[in-house]
C-alpha cells in the first residue's frame, strides 16, 4: 500500500511538474525533485527514467548530492516569483492581501541560502611534448 501511495505520489508530481512547464506560475523542477524521491521508494525503473532525463536529469543529482541549485536556476526562479507578485498586486484588494505576498516573498528567498552545484571538470589535456 506504501508503494503505490508512493508511485502514485510521483506520477502526480510528474504531472504537476509537465504542466508547470507551460505555466510560468507553477514551478517545474521541485516537482521533478518531489517525484524522484517518489519514486526511489516505489518504482526504481521511473526513478533511473527521471535521475537520467536529459533535462531535469542534472538538477534531480544536483539535489541529491549538495542540495544544490544552479546560479541560472536561482536567477529564473527569482525572476519567476518577482513576476507572479507583480502580477498578484496589479490584481488584489490592498492592503491586507499584501500580506500573502509579502510572506511569499520573504519565504521565497531561501532559494538564494542554497548551495550551488560543483563547476564541471575541465578536461585534463596531457602535457605537450617537445620534438
Amino acid at each position: 500500500m506504501k508503494r503505490q501511495l508512493y508511485l502514485a505520489a510521483g506520477l502526480i508530481s510528474v504531472a504537476l511538474g509537465s504542466i508547470g512547464v507551460v505555466l510560468p506560475l507553477l514551478p517545474t523542477v521541485p516537482f521533478m525533485i518531489l517525484a524522484a524521491f517518489c519514486f526511489a521508494n516505489s518504482s526504481p525503473r521511473l526513478e533511473s527514467w527521471l535521475v537520467e532525463h536529459h533535462v531535469f536529469g542534472g538538477h534531480i543529482r544536483n539535489w541529491r548530492d549538495r542540495r544544490a541549485i544552479t546560479r541560472r536556476g536561482k536567477w529564473a526562479a527569482t525572476v519567476a516569483f518577482v513576476v507572479s507578485c507583480v502580477i498578484a498586486l496589479l490584481f488584489v484588494k490592498l492592503p491586507w492581501n499584501l500580506i500573502p505576498i509579502a510572506a511569499a516573498l520573504i519565504s521565497g528567498s531561501w532559494i538564494w541560502t542554497r548551495n550551488e552545484p560543483y563547476p564541471a571538470k575541465l578536461p585534463v589535456r596531457p602535457p605537450s611534448q617537445k620534438e
